[in-house]
């Protein structure tokens, strides 16, 4: 894969029947994506009216395609928008398309484009120690590991560790001017 093979966009009306497809036929995903949270199923009418419209809107929350073809999304929320504290994710839906470099392609679209329209000077990213894949993209990106929370999370009769991280819009500025000399 190449990064212009991976896109970042905001969802098409026209995408509402296969995007609902992608994220409710194979729910693996939701085994990584902080599983220790309830999570249901939505329905099509609920998907529509929640992920999907965000989808669409784009703003907070847009389409990862490889090739053109949908396979997953990056987003962010507030920790605390007083503080501008923000936090971003990424979830690749189908299981075939894990382990091919789809989110360490598609999260550096997503950071550049964060620090471009938002009044931000840092993007975090939480996971947790069962998840060493987000983990490794993480540190691949040239995120640092700013806390460790021992076993704060229970998932399956074991616990886990919160794992935060975080990049400096300096840190990102100058990853991409050596990334750009580099081509």
């Amino acid at each position: 894969m190449t990064q212009n093979e991976v896109t970042i966009r905001p969802a098409r009306l026209s995408e509402l029947d296969e995007l609902y497809h992608i994220v409710t036929s194979d729910e693996a995903w939701t085994q990584f994506n902080g599983p220790y949270f309830p999570y249901t199923t939505p329905s099509f009418t609920e998907f529509a009216q929640s992920t999907f419209s965000r989808m669409c809107e784009g703003k907070t929350m847009q389409l990862i395609t490889m090739s053109g073809r949908p396979v997953g999304s990056v987003s962010y929320y507030w920790e605390c928008e007083s503080t501008r504290w923000l936090e971003m994710g990424v979830i690749i839906y189908q299981s075939d398309d894990w382990g091919k470099g789809l989110a360490a392609l598609a999260l550096p679209q997503w950071i550049s484009h964060l620090f471009s329209a938002l009044e931000i000077e840092r993007v975090g990213l939480t996971t947790w120690s069962g998840n060493p894949r987000m983990m490794a993209c993480a540190e691949k990106l040239g995120f640092q590991q700013e806390a460790r929370l021992r076993k704060v999370r229970y998932f399956q009769g074991e616990y886990y560790d919160s794992v935060k991280y975080g990049v400096l819009r300096s840190e990102w500025e100058q990853r991409d001017s050596c990334v750009s000399f580099e081509s």
